[in-house]
């Protein structure tokens, strides 16, 4: 391992033998002008967080997808469970998650819910942190 000496030694003989070392540094504008200028408000990122949290658990991206692949576009509560190899109480829970979310919507037809993705739900996430 390579070993610097002191930088205070090295200023002093510098100095020792009339060199002069600038007092002030001067930083071009432009590299220290921000960069950032604009950003989400709270509220907006608050939702967003909720969206990439549902979406962060391999189980509810997997859900969204048989969702999204169902017929119509849409599946029953019913449909859902075998494939994930879960129980239908463990599904509804992922299922109220993503609907929080605002990933899918819910509807209730008889005594099962089916589920839908919701239109431009995933392309609204991906805008917001391309706008930011």
């Amino acid at each position: 391992m390579t070993r610097l000496p002191h930088l205070s030694k090295n200023v002093n003989a510098w100095q020792n033998r009339g060199v002069s070392l600038p007092t002030t540094i001067t930083a071009d504008a432009s590299c220290c002008s921000p960069s950032v200028t604009s950003a989400i408000t709270a509220d907006e990122a608050e939702q967003l967080a909720r969206v990439f949290k549902a979406l962060g658990d391999p189980t509810r991206v997997r859900l969204l997808s048989l969702i999204a692949g169902g017929q119509g576009g849409e599946a029953c509560i019913c449909d859902l469970t075998e494939p994930v190899g879960l129980s239908q109480g463990t599904v509804s829970h992922h299922m109220k998650l993503l609907t929080e979310a605002g990933l899918v919507t819910r509807e209730q037809r008889g005594k099962w819910a089916y589920f839908a993705v919701a239109e431009g739900a995933l392309e609204a996430a991906a805008t917001a942190l391309r706008s930011v």
